[in-house]
């Protein structure tokens, strides 16, 4: 007789006022179709269970289990459990969001969790926190990378990505999810908290657009192929609420505080990149970073909603950014919205002239911290600081690689000063290239709080951060002040 165990742990995810996500995995010692039980409660001992079910599970979906339960109350911390073939999961978690209302709203930001890069510390205070909403991962949540291909070899063989290659076909993005949920500190933040994810790159192949990436060759095969293979391990793995036409766009709705409009700036409308600004079709406007329908999408969400804040799940920098400094034949970040530049001109434009107010992007893929006021024009900006139209806050990485691991101390330093010079990003107010963490954002009426919280260290399990960093911006500002 077959047996189960529920080693991945529980997660949930995609929470709205009147249903969520709960997601696990049930191993089973046998290849065979099953059935798990799961039970949605008022208490973490599940002794006031409100709903529950039957769902079967099989290798078609590599024995993951993802229900969207519904008929749940507004605003209610939940709690759920799995069991199956005589085993229970642990107890997870959860949260729906409010319905209506002007209750702050607190949201943790997180990305870039590269395995072999380090331990999850940030991930394990987060977790520990029992203040926050949910937790917004804004991608990069595994690696594609052979073994030392990009993280810390040192760490030894129990910090090694498997399979022990680059992840090409289905199985090898299935085993390397299924390493990186073995991780205790993820299962503890996903047992915690509900999660809002969108996807960047690396869950796909580094520097991914609709049609390519730079990371797969033509003799990795069909990258069609490659791209459904990790659509589907994603789908699978992450507790996500899937849509028929698989985009994953998406508005979820905090009360009368916030709409978070998360973007796909990778799959859905992503055109090649350039090599170069100097190329000649450098500001075409058929070059796109979110593509016709999801670009009409999110500005409607953007005028539509009634939210006092419009908080954007953005994976790339969208604040125009000079590197000239560094790099003077290549000024700008051409795999962020600098190398898009016709369609992000679109969106600030948009912005100023339907005069839409209190719009945040928050954003992963650097690896490091940036507080920036948004302008929609920085030229005008550098004479007129009052022409901006949103603010944007950049989360660090919880293990990716930051300046501070291929650098000294001092250059890294001195790098931040240079970064932040009026002569060339004046509208750039905080940047840091060194720590990793968290961003924890705290949204009401009046104003929103970002606050960057670092841990000690990445590359042994520590229970020490640090409250680095605190910037707010005052309702109808785009203003940033230091507090």
């Amino acid at each position: 007789m077959a047996t189960v165990s529920f080693d991945h742990g529980v997660a949930s995810g995609d929470p709205l006022n009147d249903r969520v996500i709960i997601w696990t995995r049930a191993t089973p010692s046998k290849k065979e179709t099953f059935r798990v039980q799961w039970t949605i409660a008022m208490d973490e001992n599940m002794e006031t269970p409100v709903e529950s079910g039957f769902v079967q599970t099989n290798q078609n979906s590599d024995y993951t289990v993802k229900v969207d339960v519904a008929g749940l109350n507004p605003n209610t911390i939940y709690y759920y459990q799995f069991k199956a073939l005589g085993a229970s999961s642990i107890v997870g978690r959860t949260k729906t969001t409010a319905k209506e209302g002007k209750e702050a709203v607190k949201l943790a930001i997180i990305s870039c969790s590269n395995f072999e890069a380090g331990y999850y510390n940030a991930l394990a205070r987060v977790a520990e926190r029992t203040d926050i909403d949910a937790v917004i991962h804004l991608g990069d949540y595994i690696y594609e990378y052979e073994p030392g291909g990009y993280g810390d070899t040192t760490l030894g063989p129990s910090r090694t990505h498997l399979p022990a290659k680059e992840i090409i076909e289905l199985s090898d993005y299935r085993t390397r999810y299924g390493q990186y949920r073995m991780d205790p500190d993820f299962q503890k933040i996903h047992q915690a908290h509900p999660f809002i994810t969108i996807w960047d790159d690396h869950e796909f192949a580094n520097n991914v657009y609709q049609s390519g990436a730079e990371n797969h060759q033509l003799e990795e095969g069909s990258f069609a192929a490659r791209r459904a293979a990790a659509k589907q391990a994603y789908f699978e793995w992450i507790p996500v609420r899937e849509s028929t036409d698989q985009n994953i766009y998406r508005t979820i709705q905090f009360g009368e505080v916030v709409d978070l409009i998360m973007l796909d700036e990778r799959i859905v409308g992503r055109t090649m990149p350039v090599d170069s600004a100097s190329q000649t079709n450098f500001q075409a406007a058929d070059r796109s970073m979110l593509g016709a329908d999801q670009l009409t999408w999110f500005k409607g969400q953007l005028s539509e909603s009634t939210a006092t804040w419009k908080v954007i799940g953005n994976q790339v920098i969208f604040s125009l950014m000079d590197l000239s400094w560094r790099t003077p034949t290549s000024p700008y970040n051409l795999d962020a919205w600098d190398g898009y530049p016709y369609e992000q001109s679109q969106v600030t434009q948009f912005l100023a002239t339907e005069k839409i107010t209190n719009t945040i992007f928050t954003t992963g893929d650097t690896h490091c911290s940036w507080a920036f006021e948004v302008p929609s024009d920085i030229a005008v900006y550098k004479e007129n600081s009052d022409n901006t139209v949103a603010v944007e806050f950049g989360t660090p990485s919880v293990t990716s690689a930051n300046f501070d691991e291929s650098t000294t101390a001092d250059q890294v330093l001195k790098a931040e000063k240079i970064f932040v010079h009026p002569n060339f990003n004046p509208h750039l107010k905080y940047v840091n290239l060194r720590d990793h963490g968290y961003l924890l954002l705290t949204l009401n009426q009046e104003e929103t709080i970002a606050e960057w919280y670092y841990v000690d260290q990445i590359k042994e399990r520590t229970s020490k951060e640090q409250l680095a960093k605190r910037y707010v911006v005052k309702s109808g500002s785009n203003k940033l002040f230091s507090k």
